[in-house]
């Protein structure tokens, strides 16, 4: 009754999003029994130590040269082959855009189910049922599994980063495949300017919608991200309009975020923008009008002009933030 998770890096770096999914697989594996076996492929290892102190038994290293970036059909093959020699009861992923590449293509290539984005993972009957939001947050459902193993991606920032007390073992293994016979492949990946956190990893996310009227007015946004020590991120309709990159999208067609802290600016609403940011623990919504669909889920509102409030709010948080140096 093994759980096997996928370990993510990125130029070497493991990513956070990897913590918090080995933390929910060492919660499950008080339940289920079994090892905790965390799978790392890799040009280089990136410190694969550290993660049994994160609740790994055991670490598997898979190395080879075409995984410094990411390599769809390498990572495949890496993880299938660890599944079938593992044979594990669970199998989970983060829902990262690598993520919710990667764990459909193993779902297939095994014939199981896959169950993604989800919130909540419980064992009822002895065997895994996972909880997702559907119908743009709407309504929860509760997916069982009925072959072997159950696969699930896990929403970033909803599961706490777990411990053990010792370190896991770890193992070395050279990936063997023709990296030369693939059909596609990844010639680099390019980082956004500035070295921004990405919006599925911040802990504080200020977003800006149609209400700001005019990319130009995007300064008030980032003077109170900056203030905060938050990302900016967008709504769709101003993503569209050309205003800001795509990558800073909140919403449906976007990236879907779980901050401890969402603050929406001229944003009224949408369903489509709701589903990108609803399970943030908490939401504060700027809006001058007072029907807007925001105010329904936010924890708490401001009715104004945001051109009046934002500058007033970032002008206290700074002070705050002086007084607490």
């Amino acid at each position: 009754m093994s759980i096997l998770v996928f370990i993510e890096q990125r130029e070497g770096r493991i990513r956070s999003v990897s913590h918090e999914v080995l933390g929910e697989a060492s919660r499950l594996k008080a339940s289920l029994g079994g090892e905790v076996v965390a799978v790392l492929p890799c040009a280089v290892d990136p410190g694969a130590v550290s993660l049994g102190a994160l609740g790994a038994d055991r670490v598997e290293v898979v190395t080879h040269e075409a995984f410094g970036v990411y390599d769809a059909a390498g990572y495949t093959r890496a993880m299938v082959q660890a599944i079938e020699q593992v044979k594990p009861a669970v199998v989970l992923f983060p829902a990262s855009s690598l993520g919710k590449d990667l764990a459909p293509r193993v779902a297939a290539r095994l014939g199981v189910g896959l169950a993604s984005d989800c919130t909540a993972l419980e064992v009822a009957g002895g065997g895994l049922v996972a909880k997702r939001p559907v119908f743009a947050g709407k309504a929860l459902q509760k997916v069982g599994f009925p072959k072997a193993p159950a696969i699930a991606s896990l929403r970033p920032k909803v599961f706490a980063v777990g411990g053990a007390a010792g370190a896991g073992v770890v193992e070395t293994v050279v990936a063997s495949f023709d990296a030369t016979a693939k059909r596609a492949r990844v010639a680099r990946m390019a980082a956004a300017a500035g070295g921004k956190l990405d919006l599925t990893e911040s802990e504080i996310i200020v977003s800006g919608g149609r209400g700001m009227k005019g990319p130009e007015h995007f300064e008030l946004i980032e003077g109170l991200a900056e203030a905060l020590g938050a990302t900016v991120g967008a709504s769709r309709a101003v993503v569209d309009a050309g205003w800001r990159p795509h990558s800073e999208q909140v919403g449906q067609t976007g990236k879907t975020v779980s901050p401890k802290l969402y603050v929406a600016v001229g944003i009224s609403g949408a369903i489509q923008h709701l589903a990108g940011m609803s399970s943030s623990r908490c939401i504060v919504a700027i809006n001058k009008d007072p029907d807007a669909p925001i105010f329904k889920i936010a924890d708490y509102g401001v009715v104004g002009d945001l051109f009046e409030v934002v500058p007033a709010l970032t002008e206290a948080v700074r002070k705050l933030n002086a007084q607490q140096v």
